[in-house]
């Protein structure tokens, strides 16, 4: 069986689980969010899902977001430009855990996963002090930091 085959068949298996269908608008739009490496908005997913079916609406695609959120494939991000951003969560179809830089002026955002010894030391601390500190089981964390990109900054 081939991997996109077999893909698919885990999709229709995680919707069921879910209580729901996997509908061709939620397939196109997993399958734009996998083709990319930008933070795309909902109405840019949907120009692309549109180009592959042209029967799908900005409205389904919001839906489709919202639940892909719920079941934890998808993870929405606000950096600051009044857009809602969306990309695959952390191990869903590959996608590893980073962290986001983003530049005030020109709103690139860069992500980074080349974790050094420090960073990951740093990290594990405090999610364990937070976790003793207020009795409470941490599963994730997003960090997001802001400033100006080298060409923003004029240097």
């Amino acid at each position: 069986m081939n991997n996109k085959i077999r893909n698919k068949m885990e999709l229709n298996k995680q919707f069921r689980q879910f209580g729901h269908k996997m509908t061709s608008g939620r397939e196109t739009t997993i399958d734009v969010l996998s083709e990319t490496d930008e933070h795309l908005s909902a109405e840019d997913i949907h120009i692309k899902v549109h180009s592959v079916n042209p029967k799908i609406g900005l409205t389904t695609v919001y839906r489709t977001l919202e639940l892909l959120i719920n079941m934890g494939m998808v993870s929405k991000f606000d950096f600051g430009d009044g857009r809602a951003r969306y990309e695959l969560a952390e191990g869903f179809k590959g996608a590893k855990h980073h962290h986001h830089l983003v530049c005030t002026g020109c709103g690139r955002i860069v992500d980074y996963s080349e974790f050094v010894k420090e960073e990951k030391t740093f990290f594990k601390r405090i999610e364990l002090e937070l976790s003793r500190k207020y009795d409470f089981r941490i599963t994730n964390h997003l960090v997001q930091f802001y400033g100006l990109c080298k060409k923003c900054e004029g240097y």
